[in-house]
């Protein structure tokens, strides 16, 4: 099951709730989201031969920031304006899916593309071939590159949403710490813009 969407949309419903093993008549879930990220790397790399900064090391494209301004773009099939634009939070938020793969880019990006990592994180979009780093970090961009690395290390987030205890919903601790964590992010000076949007989360078994 698939979409024109960016790949995003396989992101941000299973930051919150835990879809392994979990299948309707339709499909299991967490597996086809496992493919619709495979699927999306299999297609940066064959744009390669337009775009050669795409690479098993180097991939990933989702609704972001470009030189041009905010662009939907993805694939497959092909959507948008694509130019070799790299997005990390394509990969981020992918970490449970792709563990190993995502990892590869993540730090292909972090060790060698110095412009794309700040003091908040990765910036939210970049693009090798022009050398133009986005100067912004977007908190739903990097929120969702947060929450998965954590679901994948902890499973903190999963499910917290839908779990009561004592007939009030647990998601008090993560939306505090999300709270936090946006009173750290505005008050601190930097070079980089800072967006921040709230979620919230709980704790639960990892992915991996």
């Amino acid at each position: 099951m698939g979409s024109f969407a960016p790949l995003f949309v396989h992101q941000y419903s299973q930051a919150w709730f835990d879809f392994r093993n979990k299948r309707d008549r339709y499909t299991d879930y967490f597996e086809n989201s496992v493919i619709a990220t495979d699927v999306h790397r299999r297609f940066c790399l064959q744009l390669n031969e337009q775009f050669i900064d795409y690479t098993n090391a180097l991939w990933g494209i989702t609704a972001s920031d470009s030189d041009k301004g905010y662009v939907i773009w993805g694939g497959p099939p092909a959507m948008g304006p694509i130019d070799g634009t790299i997005v990390p939070a394509a990969t981020g938020g992918s970490l449970p899916f792709l563990p190993d793969a995502t990892m590869r880019v993540l730090r292909t990006i972090h060790d060698h593309y110095s412009g794309a990592w700040c003091r908040y994180g990765f910036v939210d979009a970049f693009n090798p071939l022009s050398n133009w780093y986005d100067t912004d970090v977007i908190g739903i961009d990097t929120g969702i590159t947060m929450l998965m690395a954590e679901n994948a290390r902890t499973g903190f987030c999963l499910g917290h949403l839908h779990e009561k205890r004592g007939g009030a919903t647990r998601d008090g601790d993560c939306r505090l710490q999300a709270v936090r964590a946006e009173h750290a992010l505005e008050t601190a000076p930097g070079p980089a813009t800072v967006k921040f949007d709230r979620r919230a989360g709980r704790k639960s078994r990892p992915y991996v």
